[in-house]
């Protein structure tokens, strides 16, 4: 069993600009997927991925119901293959109601970008969105960029201090472009973590090592599709030096863990 973790989708009409904007927002880095439910399907077959954690941002309030009405949608769609999570946006008017409506839609998370929705993640605006979500849906957090501070691992560690109930998962090893700082903060800690788009930019050994340091049994893959395919992103994990019993963990348990943790 292996399970994408942490990948995008768009409706078709919007895939060719959200691509724009994300290869923008990563200084003009390439991006090869389309980011269409079509093409995740087909390069993860390719690669031999079962099912996919699927999710959209929503940078602006007005997006938040066309999306997670998009990702219910492409879930009953694909039932065998798709866990949804939902868009919501610490200016929407009705956070309570649509986390509600979210569990509704038998979507079975959140996910958070801060840096594209322009807040940081301990302000207190967002509390209501924790509030709401705790102990009902875990929260995917981007966490990490050297270029802004709005997500960094530092800000993530207090709000799981203030919500300790909250499942929170953070991508990216907890720190996109300063992994090391967010093996440090989380060692152990209890958090989940993905290690999307993070293998590419380190070596198999330091990528184990920050692994182990977290904990393996907190660990999910996942491609952050359309940013990177799974065949490639299941390349550079099996160069990981990692034992096959930690990769069991790692490719699917932990994933199938945390999805049963919030029934």
């Amino acid at each position: 069993m292996i399970i994408d973790a942490h990948a995008h989708i768009f409706p078709d009409k919007l895939a060719p600009k959200a691509i724009m904007g994300i290869s923008s927002f990563y200084d003009g880095m390439e991006i090869n997927c389309k980011g269409t439910v079509d093409d995740l399907l087909k390069t993860g077959d390719a690669a031999g991925v079962d099912k996919f954690i699927v999710q959209s941002v929503a940078t602006v309030p007005e997006q938040v119901v066309a999306i997670n009405n998009f990702i219910s949608e492409s879930v009953k769609k694909h039932p065998d293959r798709f866990i949804g999570f939902g868009a919501i946006h610490p200016d929407f008017k009705d956070i309570d109601g649509e986390i509600e409506r979210i569990i509704s839609l038998g979507l079975r998370g959140i996910k958070l970008h801060s840096d594209f929705q322009n807040f940081n993640i301990d302000d207190e605006k967002a509390f209501p969105i924790y509030e709401a979500a705790e102990g009902r849906l875990p929260i995917l957090f981007h966490i990490g960029d050297i270029r802004s501070d709005c997500s960094s691992p530092e800000r993530l560690l207090k709000v799981v201090k203030r919500f300790p109930k909250l499942v929170v998962i953070g991508a990216h090893l907890a720190g996109w472009s300063m992994w090391d700082k967010g093996a440090e903060l989380f060692d152990h800690s209890g958090i989940y973590v993905d290690c999307s788009s993070s293998l590419y930019a380190m070596s198999p050994e330091h990528a184990a090592a920050l692994i182990r340091k977290i904990g393996v049994h907190r660990v999910m893959w996942g491609t952050d599709y359309p940013m990177w395919n799974a065949k490639d992103e299941l390349e550079r994990f099996d160069k990981l030096p990692l034992n096959d019993r930690e990769r069991e963990l790692i490719l699917a348990e932990n994933a199938q863990r945390l999805l049963g943790e919030i029934a």
